[in-house]
């Protein structure tokens, strides 16, 4: 069942990127700065912790 839906998500995926390869491609960067920013915000904490 896993597997089933691990296929039928990366199937949606790849229709979603090639119907609106502009949309995809914001959300991924939109993820990656997210990602990054609380990356950032992590360091800041344990840097402010010394």
């Amino acid at each position: 069942m896993k597997r089933i839906v691990g296929l039928l998500v990366i199937a949606l995926l790849v229709f979603w990127v090639f119907i609106d390869p502009d949309s995809a491609a914001d959300t991924v960067q939109d993820i990656g700065s997210l990602l990054r920013e609380g990356a950032e915000s992590i360091i800041t904490f344990f840097t402010e912790l010394v």
